[in-house]
């Protein structure tokens, strides 16, 4: 429940109480400041409170936005303020300051085109004397809607003349799109998702309960394309897409109706990862049922994709907050998305979720699982070369100073465990400039092909799983500030799947790359963990987690042991109970973490890739 002191006296004709509780406001009247300041201290401790401007005229809308949001401990917008819980103290201190000052200040309209004088609203020297404080007061991009406190009957016939020119639900639709998205899903997705965003908000659906809708649409199509039948094929690609729609329109109806909360960050997050990597196992039960082993193509598409997904999370964590963050290829990139036609083919070209899925999805329907794998690793390789030499180009060529935050930030990523910890204390001087992601490729390639290239059962993998341990230590015995830095967690993760899969497709023995599947998603699902509570800033993963699994180099050590010391039969077996155990810890873990109150409140707002 959420409290709303309206301060001061209402206009003829406002609609602002009810408003209010439109929005799921507790309303109460304060003649004055004094007042306001007594029914603050009376409302519970555990509630959102906002102080509005009796004066108020807007959209109902520019209100939801500034008054509802739950991402954000403070947020105003001209006539209005409103704290969480965790900001009540910070507020009640800035009411005090606020209502013992004379000076007013002005509040003008964000939108509608209609001018107001400056009028003294309490509810604005509030958010002023936050943000004199150092509160983080959030405020809305507004747009078109209108929010302003009007100050004479000229000035509140203005103001509602601009409330009355806008069409607000129309506003609110087209808000509820995120504005830069994938061609295919702009074009052909979002146009009616967001019509069926505000379907479900009408009808009190959730956020969640779309995105587990999302879910398990994805299941059925992978449960058809396992049937390994041409009408399965059909069915799951047709389904893919339905699914596509729901994933859209998620995130519309948060968006739509502000209903962001830490649940659906953790399953808007890992969902669609879920849904996609279900999709590829399905089809590779189908095409096993028609004769066609595929396993090690489907395994090696998940493999590729979260290693482009992880060089996204990396480049974009490395330069979250770094200074003098410019440079030519910047510069070119700015230039290039002034012009309209090359914003929409550089999207297609990184085949975002939704041409990717689109892709897949006509795939499936109309050729083989085969086929399907085969276009899909190319059109992702194609579209991982791109992106990756235009961020080494961008990395190579600015002049930037990377923080502790950011530093801090890609050791997270690397997952590194106790065996890398151990060695790094012994290069503590750590290795100068670009030599420190050629040390993790020199690493990483060594143990790929030291399983790829010799006969599974013998010795040389774990040798090359050895000087990649000494590689990931001397990577990360110093912070990862370097301008290249950012490429060490892909290249270890490339290394620690790509040594899965090419052990498990060395062991030539049925179940195995299914059990190697298995394996790389459960801890593929970690490190996506990882990421979005870093994106949160809520922190990393616990280290007892991280020293519980073992690490990324001690999981490659791991696996390449178990190769040499055991049959082909036992390594299949081997493999299975490994991905059950990381899967069970992890995920525990992992729910814990994001059903507690201190996760994060945030919605993800998807991937590109």
């Amino acid at each position: 429940m959420s409290t709303a002191i309206v301060t001061g006296q209402p206009v003829p004709g406002s609609s602002l109480e009810n408003d209010l509780r439109s929005l799921g406001f507790d309303v109460r009247v304060a003649a004055d400041a004094a007042e306001a300041q007594t029914l603050l201290a009376a409302v519970p401790a555990d509630r959102r409170v906002a102080l509005v401007d009796a004066r108020f005229v807007g959209h109902p809308h520019a209100l939801r936005l500034g008054l509802t949001d739950p991402r954000f401990p403070l947020a105003a917008v001209p006539g209005a303020v409103t704290a969480q819980p965790a900001a009540r103290q910070a507020l009640t201190r800035a009411v005090a300051r606020a209502a013992s000052a004379h000076a007013g200040t002005a509040a003008r309209p964000t939108g509608g085109g209609a001018p107001a004088p400056a009028a003294d609203s309490l509810a604005d020297r509030v958010a002023t004397a936050l943000g004199d404080d150092g509160g983080a007061v959030h405020r809305p991009e507004l747009g078109s809607l209108v929010a302003t406190v009007p100050d004479g009957p000229r000035a509140l016939d203005e103001a509602r003349r601009a409330v009355a020119a806008v069409d607000e639900e129309a506003v609110r639709l087209k808000s509820a799109v995120k504005s830069r998205d994938g061609f295919f899903t702009t074009f052909f997705i979002s146009p009616y998702s967001r019509y069926i965003a505000r379907w479900c908000a009408r009808r009190g659906l959730t956020p969640n309960q779309v995105t587990t809708a999302s879910l398990l649409t994805a299941l059925i199509a992978a449960g058809c394309a396992a049937t390994g039948t041409r009408g399965g094929f059909v069915a799951a690609g047709v389904l893919l897409i339905a699914s596509f729609v729901l994933d859209c329109t998620d995130g519309q109806l948060a968006r739509y109706a502000l209903k962001y909360s830490t649940l659906g960050a953790w399953l808007d997050a890992t969902f669609d990862r879920a849904k996609e990597y279900a999709y590829y196992a399905g089809l590779a039960l189908g095409a096993a049922r028609g004769g066609d082993d595929v396993w090690a193509l489907a395994l090696g598409a998940m493999v590729l994709q979260t290693c482009r997904h992880v060089v996204d999370f990396s480049f974009n964590e490395a330069n979250h907050d770094a200074t003098a963050n410019t440079s030519p290829t910047a510069a070119l990139s700015d230039k290039l998305d002034s012009v309209g036609w090359t914003v929409w083919v550089r999207r297609m070209i990184v085949l975002p979720i939704g041409e990717r899925w689109a892709m897949i999805a006509v795939l499936t329907a109309v050729t083989t699982p085969r086929i399907t794998f085969y276009a899909l690793l190319v059109g992702c390789a194609l579209a991982a070369a791109y992106t990756t030499a235009g961020r080494v180009l961008r990395s190579v060529t600015r002049r930037a100073r990377r923080t502790d935050r950011a530093a801090r930030a890609l050791a997270d990523l690397a997952d590194s465990g106790p065996l890398a910890h151990a060695v790094g204390r012994v290069f503590r001087r750590g290795l100068p400039g670009f030599a420190v992601p050629a040390v993790a490729l020199l690493g990483g390639a060594a143990v790929v092909a030291c399983s790829a290239l010799t006969d599974f059962g013998g010795a040389l993998p774990v040798a090359g799983a050895l000087v990649y341990v000494l590689t990931s230590a001397l990577a990360v015995a110093r912070p990862l500030k370097g301008a290249l830095d950012w490429l060490v967690p892909p290249l270890f993760r490339a290394a620690e799947y790509g040594t899965v899969l090419a052990l498990a497709g060395k062991a030539g023995v049925n179940g195995a790359l299914p059990a190697a599947f298995g394996l790389v998603a459960a801890v593929a699902y970690h490190h996506y963990d990882t990421v979005y509570r870093i994106r949160g800033n809520a922190g990393a993963s616990p280290a007892w987690l991280v020293r519980v699994i073992g690490g990324q180099e001690g999981r490659t050590l791991l696996v390449a042991i178990l190769a040499a010391v055991l049959t082909a039969a036992q390594f299949k077996a081997a493999l299975t109970v490994l991905a059950v155990a990381i899967a069970l810890v992890v995920l525990v873990e992992s729910v814990r973490f994001w059903v507690s109150a201190g996760a994060p409140a945030v919605h993800d707002e998807g991937e590109t890739a």
